[in-house]
């Protein structure tokens, strides 16, 4: 089966959490009989058609990016010819664009969509944008949400529950890199034997302000991973607060984070705004038997991290319990160690690459067969 995975932003240009489902979709297909490529923008589309691991991605050319959308000529017609060679073509939402394309295009190809997340940030556009929103969502075959949570908290969903089904993300262990010992003995010295670790894209909803806040005249060493447009702003709050005990480390390689998931003490994830919807991070925590710290806001932050037993769960935006929970997590040692051990057997038992990918070819197959045969150009 061939299927075309179409969103804004993909590998190698961008590395966020929807990326790595994307990514986890596209080579735990293979082992489904899946055959997938990806159609995404780029404003340096160059080379245009490339490989990443096993699947190729074709990157057309990104002409402008507008509150949190980017707007290209070129991918019309790329994705009508993509789509013409597809089984079933499956969308990631939220991209207003990929609305316009998919209705120009008329493929008539069986859709499924990965519901991501609410748009929560942009209300006012939100009210244009409604009425071609919700003939998108009318003419998808099926909407996947990654958990019950959201299904159930997400007012947009409500009117499509009966095509809604719930699959979680997943991870394969196997894509994270084996970790030398040099690297982390590096690391071990330059960071010390304990610290909390947060990993992401630095936006807005990430909460990392209010980790920031929680942390002042507090000792309690945070690394933060991961660039963004929140960066500048964060540190020049840590520098006011005299935080000397945070460190900003950037983007790193696969095997500098795979070795700072290994030696961190715990996860914080303070994501505040539904803007968050699952938490990839998370997964990473789990899959590395970490305890976690993260926010109730109605999300799959929640299905992840199951307060008191995989970890903490705090109201979003209070400084203050956030520094309850870190004090917890750093001084009970032993429950911080039951907390991450819990949050292991809970990615056996939910998060693998393995059953997200069984699930999805399960789905692609009953939408195709419902859809009947397709004309093939």
């Amino acid at each position: 089966m061939r299927v075309l995975h179409f969103f804004k932003t993909y590998l190698p240009d961008t590395t966020g959490g929807i990326e790595q489902v994307i990514f986890q979709l596209c080579q735990g297909g293979r082992q489904f009989d899946i055959d997938s490529q990806v159609l995404t923008l780029s404003s340096n589309p160059h080379p245009a058609q490339l490989k990443v691991a096993d699947h190729p991605v074709q990157r057309a050319r990104q002409d402008l990016y507008l509150a949190s959308t980017g707007f290209s000529l070129q991918v019309f017609s790329l994705f009508k010819k993509m789509a013409a060679e597809a089984d079933i073509v499956h969308f990631h939402y939220p991209w207003p664009m990929m609305d316009l394309v998919h209705f120009c295009a008329r493929h008539g190809r069986p859709t499924v969509l990965t519901y991501h997340s609410d748009i929560v940030r942009q209300r006012l556009l939100l009210t244009l944008y409604r009425p071609l929103m919700r003939r998108f969502l009318d003419s998808m075959d099926r909407i996947v949400v990654a958990s019950p949570n959201y299904q159930r908290t997400s007012e947009v969903l409500q009117a499509y529950q009966d095509k809604t089904v719930v699959i979680p993300f997943g991870l394969d262990r196997k894509d994270y890199p084996q970790v030398s010992a040099d690297k982390t003995a590096y690391w071990r010295q330059r960071l010390g034997e304990k610290f909390f670790l947060f990993v992401g894209v630095l936006r807005y909803y990430k909460g990392l302000h209010n980790a920031l806040e929680a942390l002042k005249n507090m000792d309690y060493p945070l690394v933060i991973i991961g660039s963004g447009p929140e960066e500048e702003a964060l540190k020049t709050q840590a520098r006011r607060l005299e935080l000397n005990h945070v460190q900003f480390l950037g983007r790193l390689d696969d095997e500098d984070k795979a070795c700072l998931l290994q030696l961190s003490h715990a996860m914080v994830f303070p994501s505040h705004l539904r803007s968050e919807a699952f938490g990839i991070s998370l997964l990473e925590a789990c899959m590395y038997g970490k305890p976690m710290i993260s926010c109730e806001i109605g999300t799959g932050t929640t299905f992840v991290n199951q307060h008191e037993e995989t970890g903490l769960v705090i109201p979003p935006g209070d400084p203050v319990a956030l520094r309850e929970a870190m004090r917890r997590l750093w001084e009970q040692e032993d429950e911080a160690h039951k907390f991450g051990t819990n949050a292991a057997r809970r990615f056996e038992q939910m998060f693998t690459a393995r059953r997200m990918c069984a699930e999805m070819a399960q789905l692609y197959k009953e939408v195709v067969e419902k859809k009947g045969p397709q004309k093939k150009p």
